[in-house]
Order: structure tokens, then C-alpha cells, then sequence
């Protein structure tokens, strides 16, 4: 049975780039109380200390956003002082924007380090860096350059599909054609739909033709080590899975890497994660940017529309990189 016929089967219909409309979902009163709150991350060991800014409702310029488009060449050594980019008439002032979305949700394990990562590797490149991070209820920003999800417990991942439908402003921000970076309960919420915590089908943003159904197995845990598909360009991706959700590709996306060590998306066909143009979505904490920083350099480009990067320091990521890798690689 194709993964189309298994969705069809399962209740869905073919994806054909509609919203859902077969149910009205009501945003539930939420308040001030966190879930899920991030923990603390070590900042000091990525970034010096930077100042996130909060969201005040400010609408920035939108601008398309291609992931096939001509790329400029940025080469040559570290700049001095910010230069003036591709991208320079969608930043403000050569900063690139870093939405981080919903901290207060989406953070149970450590993924605010991919912000912090971000905001390093730029600042490494002379770029500035405005990060802001949006609380939940708080309005999504529409034109930012890249915005960051990350994973989170059930109750908490199920309010932040109902605030983001509700919202619209990441949907939006995908259409301007910004970048946008999944982890586990992020990535499941930017599918179609997923098993909730009181075991309904729940409704994503469809920003990748992606589903979840929940696995009647043991948890997929444990480190993992893929190969990441060729067209990124990517060195082997480490991390560390720790879901239930099984989550099925569709046509409209490509597996973001194949499984070495680890289960991935837990379909048994050896996929990790998936990608669209500038969408992806992964399993993978760690944080992943952390054990991985050419992901977020390719995020970096993608944002400015160059191909390449001046060197950048990376002497801490790869002593974690092969003690990460060295210790998933080593037979149990």
C-alpha cells in the first residue's frame, strides 16, 4: 500500500494544496501559564550575549522567496563590518531576522539552541542578527527572513497548531517564501495533521505534504546518524529522536535523509524528516544546529541568496560532532 493510499485509507483526502475546512476549530483560552518550558541552554557556549526582541505587531515588506532561484556568489574573507546583501532590501539595515515561535511552547528539548546557533554562525560572518521570539499570544510575524519551531509535549503542540491556524502569520511568512525550520512536534504541526493528545486528528498548517499517525510500537529514541539527500549539499546529519508520531511523505516532498543509525520518521523505509523549496522538518533535537552547523549555514544562505559563506570558526561543533557521532556509531 503507496503512503497515499495509506492517508486516503486513514481519512484523509489527497493533498491538493486546499486548507482543511471539514471542521471549525476555536482557539482555546490559553492565559499566561507556560508549557513546556525551555530549558536552560548553555548560551554562552554559541553566542555572545544577545538581546532577543520581542514582537510588537510590526508588519516588515514581504518579498518572494525561491529555493531554485539564482544563488550571488559571497566569497572572499570575513567581512569587517555588515555588508550589504542580496537580501538587503528585505532586512532591515543588513540584520537578518530570526523568528523563534513560541518558546513558551515549542521548547521542551533544548531546540531554542538552534536560535542561539543561527545567531552565531551570522555574527561569525559580520552579519548583524535581530532575533525576536513570539510568544503564543503573540501574532506571528509575516516577513521575517527564517523562523525556527521546535518540539514540545502533546498538549502544548496541540495549542500551537490552533494558535498558528488561527494566526495565519506562518503561513504567510511561507508564502513571502521565508525559511522555515522544523523539530519534531514543529515538524508534525507543519503537515497536514497529527494524533493530538486526546487522540483526534488534528489539523497542521500544510506548509509540507506530510501526515502523522501515532506508532503502536515502542517510542523511536535514541541517537541517530543519516545521509542527508544530495541536492543540500549537507555533510551526515547526528541527532537524537524521541517520538511516538509516525509521520508519512507525500508527493510534494523529498526526505530531508536516510537513516545510517535510528529509525527517523518511523515508517521503516529509511526517510528522515522531509523538505520543500525553503520548508523542512526534522526529528531531530540535539540541538540539531548545534551537532550539525552547515544546516545553519544553509539556512543562512538560503535567507541572503548566495551559495556560499566565508570559513567560520568551527573548532567546538566539531569536537561534538565526532564525539556525537562516534558514540551512535559504536555497537550497543
Amino acid at each position: 500500500m503507496s503512503d497515499q493510499q495509506h492517508y486516503q485509507q486513514y481519512g484523509g483526502q489527497p493533498y491538493d494544496g486546499q486548507q482543511f475546512d471539514d471542521r471549525q476549530y476555536q482557539q482555546q483560552a490559553y492565559g499566561d501559564q507556560a508549557y513546556g518550558e525551555q530549558q536552560a541552554y548553555g548560551e554562552q557556549s554559541f553566542a555572545e550575549p544577545q538581546h532577543p526582541q520581542q514582537y510588537d505587531g510590526q508588519q516588515f515588506a514581504g518579498q518572494q522567496r525561491g529555493f531554485d532561484e539564482p544563488q550571488q556568489q559571497y566569497g572572499g574573507g570575513a567581512p569587517e563590518a555588515a555588508p550589504q546583501y542580496g537580501r538587503s532590501s528585505r532586512m532591515s539595515e543588513s540584520s537578518l531576522r530570526v523568528v523563534w515561535v513560541y518558546p513558551d511552547l515549542l521548547s521542551t528539548y533544548g531546540d531554542r539552541g538552534n536560535a542561539l546557533v543561527v545567531e552565531r554562525r551570522a555574527q561569525q560572518r559580520g552579519l548583524g542578527v535581530q532575533r525576536i521570539d513570539v510568544r503564543s499570544d503573540q501574532s506571528v510575524p509575516t516577513s521575517g527572513d527564517i523562523y525556527l519551531i521546535g518540539g514540545g509535549e502533546d498538549r502544548p503542540q496541540r495549542l500551537a497548531a490552533e494558535r498558528l491556524r488561527n494566526d495565519g502569520g506562518l503561513v504567510r511568512a511561507a508564502e513571502n517564501g521565508a525559511i522555515i525550520f522544523s523539530v519534531c512536534a514543529g515538524f508534525q504541526i507543519l503537515g497536514h495533521e497529527f494524533i493530538n493528545d486526546l487522540g483526534e486528528r488534528e489539523a497542521g498548517l500544510g506548509l509540507l505534504d506530510v501526515w502523522t499517525t501515532r506508532g503502536e510500537g515502542a517510542r523511536c529514541v535514541g541517537d541517530v546518524l543519516a545521509e542527508v539527500n544530495p541536492q543540500l549539499s549537507l555533510p551526515q546529519l547526528t541527532g537524537f529522536e524521541n517520538h511516538q508520531g509516525i509521520t508519512h511523505l507525500g508527493e510534494g516532498v523529498k526526505p530531508l535523509a536516510t537513516v545510517q543509525v535510528g529509525r527517523g520518521n518511523g515508517t521503516g523505509d529509511g526517510t528522515e524528516g522531509a523538505w520543500r523549496d525553503t520548508v523542512f522538518g526534522t526529528y531531530l533535537h540535539g540541538p540539531v544546529m548545534a551537532r550539525n552547523p552547515a544546516v545553519a549555514d544553509l539556512l543562512i544562505k538560503l535567507a541572503l541568496d548566495v551559495n556560499a559563506l566565508p570559513p567560520a570558526d568551527t573548532t567546538w561543533y566539531d569536537a561534538l560532532r565526532t564525539e556525537r557521532i562516534a558514540s551512535a556509531a559504536r555497537p550497543a
